[in-house]
């Protein structure tokens, strides 16, 4: 959702962008328990806490580390908040898989199937199953990394969506098509929205749970992905896109012979499911990703370095969902993205370099909302 924003590993820009575009598929063969949220203390609450720094403190009373190794990033909530889906890079997978961790005992599971490159996982809407795209079927291998003589360039790999029943564990393909097919999310009546390449250019789609229904919402030149419904009703998308002109387009439209993108500058809009009515929330030229409707749907939370477009500080804001004035949220001087809250609006999870091991690790974090917070983006008055 999907540059030095993006997805992957984290030690450089590189490694944070391929985890915004890379994969999840899944492999195991016996039948997963799925119970409900017990009136136990969460597992999560007995992990490291991690530091809150300056003002985060007016948003966040405890930030909690849920991983400790490899690099991790995406990390979204499944709808009885019991669960998180998230995606790493850890021995002795090559490339990034897709794995889930109860939030109540510890326990993880691996989603994908171990083999081939995968990214963005979600929940389905009644938590049966997880949806996530894979190059697993194309080959077993790790696709290979894109050339940069052409600059800072993604790679749109041959990706494909899939479902990872849970309760029977079988994996069955959800949306073939060909080229690009990733970056799925699930709006809170089940619809599944997501960003393909097979029109010959990058744009939002969604579609039924059934497979039915397909609906092609943007159109417009340009790069168009990780998008997410709005909670209360799906009547609203948010993403992150580009737009170029001129030199820009014609750099643009190169690129995408060869699948790949250039991710030099990416803001953050909404549009209705209709596709009708586009709103451009941010335009400071940074780069902006990550968004993610706040529960009350009244403010969109994204990543951005805005503050230094060619830095690798980014941090987290919010912005009003109709346009308005970016407030900070976060202030590590290193890199915060993938926002989202549990449904019960007590927490955020997002990833972040900040208690890392090594240079540029990235972790997933569970930060508890204030009261504040809570009146601010989850209540209605």
């Amino acid at each position: 959702m999907h540059f030095p924003f993006m997805r992957t590993s984290t030690s450089n820009v590189h490694r944070i962008v391929f985890f915004v575009l890379l994969a999840i598929i899944s492999c195991a063969t016996k039948t997963v328990a799925y119970p409900q949220k017990t009136d136990s203390i969460p597992w999560f609450k007995k992990q490291p806490k991690a530091p809150i720094l300056g003002q985060e403190s007016k948003y966040f009373s405890t930030i909690y580390e849920i991983t400790h190794k490899g690099d991790n990033a995406e990390a979204y909530f499944s709808w009885n908040d019991r669960y998180l889906v998230y995606q790493t890079t850890e021995d002795p997978y090559k490339c990034d898989q897709i794995f889930m961790i109860d939030l109540y005992t510890g326990e993880r599971k691996l989603v994908s199937t171990g083999t081939g490159r995968t990214t963005c996982a979600f929940f389905l809407r009644d938590d049966s199953g997880i949806i996530f795209a894979s190059t697993h079927e194309k080959s077993p291998e790790c696709p290979p990394k894109p050339d940069y003589s052409r600059g800072y360039v993604w790679p749109l790999y041959d990706y494909d969506l899939y479902i990872r029943d849970l309760k029977t564990w079988k994996l069955k393909p959800f949306y073939t098509n060909k080229r690009y097919q990733a970056e799925a999310t699930v709006g809170p009546q089940g619809t599944i929205v997501f960003t393909s390449l097979h029109e010959d250019d990058v744009d939002i789609y969604t579609i039924h749970p059934d497979g039915t229904g397909l609906q092609r919402i943007t159109a417009l030149a340009g790069y168009d992905g990780g998008p997410f419904f709005s909670n209360k009703n799906e009547d609203w998308i948010v993403f992150r896109a580009s737009r170029p002109l001129g030199k820009y387009l014609e750099d643009y439209l190169s690129l995408l012979k060869i699948d790949m993108i250039r991710p030099s500058l990416l803001e953050i809009f909404v549009a209705s499911r209709d596709g009708n009515t586009t709103i451009q929330l941010t335009h400071n030229g940074g780069a902006n990703f990550a968004p993610y409707f706040s529960p009350n749907d009244k403010f969109v939370l994204y990543s951005s370095n805005m503050k230094n477009p060619r830095s690798r500080n980014f941090d987290l804001f919010f912005v009003p969902a109709r346009g308005g004035k970016s407030i900070q949220i976060t202030y590590f001087d290193g890199f915060d993205s993938f926002p989202m809250f549990s449904h019960d609006c007590s927490y955020l999870v997002f990833a972040s370099n900040r208690t890392e091991r090594r240079k540029g690790q990235t972790n997933i974090y569970i930060a508890e909302l204030t009261e504040y917070a809570k009146k601010l983006w989850c209540s209605e008055n």
